[in-house]
């Protein structure tokens, strides 16, 4: 099957719009000197889904595919009401850091002469965006259940709104001669968060800079573009003047331009970009045990004396700050990503009354990581006995959260004809609790 990207994008058809809009934004890129290779080419036609950039001809490692002036990115501080959202910094504070970057969104978008009309023109039709947010209710916990993208997506939509109307909607009513009445809206917001979401770009904080305030997000025009894959083939690098997007690996003429996220697990891949990479693709891919399950896991069958006990233990974890009640132990394809987490998890909750006495009463004895408690998918079987079981346990408990079985979801996979049939966030949803079970079902086996 093919590899799914960006959900399709839909050019700009607001009045005054470019008719052709590749045309149209790369006579913009030449006004603000933004720098295509003549090797590379905005289009349709051979790429995954919708706009895309793909090599006209054979790239090598290490060439330069474009480079984006620091002018010709729209952030807060570009914007043209950049001076009204420092000085109103303070007030613009949340909880995401995005509501100035937001703000000079929904000032540009209704803006007749924003310089970045040419860039709005290849954005996606808001209306059209296919994260799981957009997504009905029911249709999403339907599909979802078990991944852990619902309960994400309601926290979003819980935030988005108590952002909107303490903070957004305020601010746009106090200054209605630069926001019309027609981007005062819920709706909208909720669509550029999205867009944020799946669109901008962070930049890296330099070492000395960890400690402060994270910097916002940027929209990079020509980046945003590019598609992602796992297995990529570009990257963007920053410098003081310039943006560059540079090839990674050798690029055959004719093939698409990948760019990377990150690492990204396919859960946060549908979450925050509205699509997943077919298994086994996304060699990011992920699957969680929820820290609770392991806690659940722990206490079947015992009695009240020993729920008193392990309690004990799961407390001194929460002290350790090893587990919490909203956390997750993330298992990756090759290795346990929250390895300490787990190890040390499990040896609590395993451990002798008389060893964890001594343990507690050392304070963890530093919680350090002996050679042979450490935790990878290779040495799983190597766990003592009662680590192993407790774990397949908790896994178990797992694969029960989710609506269908894992040979449901084969079954469905290797009928094309039923596969084809499928709504398109049927097969995305599809493909995301397959991956996630076959992570839990390799564990299994480990753990057998």
């Amino acid at each position: 099957m093919a590899t799914q990207a960006k959900r399709p994008r839909v050019a700009g058809t607001e009045e005054g719009c470019d008719a052709d809009p590749v045309a149209g934004f790369l006579s913009w890129c030449g006004q603000v000197g933004l720098e295509l290779s003549p090797k590379v080419a905005v289009t349709r036609q051979g790429t995954v889904a919708g706009y895309g950039m793909v090599a006209l001809e054979s790239v090598q490692p290490g060439e330069l595919l474009f480079a984006v002036p620091r002018a010709a990115l729209l952030s807060q501080h570009t914007c043209s009401i950049s001076g009204l959202l420092e000085r109103e910094r303070v007030a613009l504070q949340s909880q995401s850091g995005w509501v100035p970057l937001l703000l000079a969104l929904l000032h540009e978008v209704q803006a007749p002469a924003s310089p970045w009309r040419p860039y709005f023109a290849l954005w996606p039709e808001l209306g059209r965006l296919e994260h799981p947010m957009f997504w009905p209710e029911e249709e999403r916990h339907r599909l979802l259940q078990g991944t852990g993208v619902p309960e994400a997506v309601e926290k979003d939509l819980t935030n988005i709104r108590s952002e909107y109307s303490s903070i957004v909607l305020p601010f746009m009513e106090a200054h209605p001669e630069l926001f019309s009445p027609r981007v005062r809206s819920l709706e909208l917001y909720h669509q550029l968060v999205a867009l944020v979401m799946a669109y901008s770009f962070q930049e890296p904080l330099e070492e000395e800079e960890d400690e402060k305030e994270p910097n916002s997000p940027l929209m990079v025009p020509a980046a945003d573009i590019l598609n992602h894959l796992a297995n990529h083939n570009a990257n963007l690098e920053y410098s003081a003047n310039y943006l560059r997007m540079v090839a990674t690996r050798p690029i055959p003429k004719g093939h698409e331009i990948f760019n990377t996220y990150g690492q990204m697990a396919n859960w946060q891949l549908i979450h925050m970009y509205g699509f997943v990479e077919p298994y086994p693709g996304n060699t990011d891919d992920t699957a969680d045990i929820q820290m609770v399950t392991v806690r659940e896991a722990a206490l079947q069958g015992t009695s009240e004396a020993e729920r008193i006990l392990l309690y004990e233990r799961w407390d001194f974890l929460c002290k350790l700050e090893m587990v919490g009640e909203e956390g997750a132990f993330v298992i990756g394809r090759e290795e346990v990503l929250t390895e300490e987490e787990l190890t040390t998890t499990l040896k609590v909750l395993c451990m002798p009354a008389e060893e964890f006495k001594e343990f507690k009463d050392q304070d963890g004895w530093g919680v350090d990581k002996r050679e042979e408690d450490s935790l990878t998918i290779t040495d799983i079987p190597k766990l003592k006995a009662s680590w192993r079981q407790l774990l397949r346990e908790s896994v178990l408990l797992t694969l029960q959260t989710y609506a269908t079985d894992l040979k449901t979801e084969q079954d469905l996979l290797s009928n094309e004809e039923v596969y084809t049939k499928l709504s398109w966030r049927e097969q995305q949803a599809l493909q995301l609790r397959y991956g996630q079970k076959m992570i839990l079902h390799q564990l299994l086996e480990l753990t057998s």
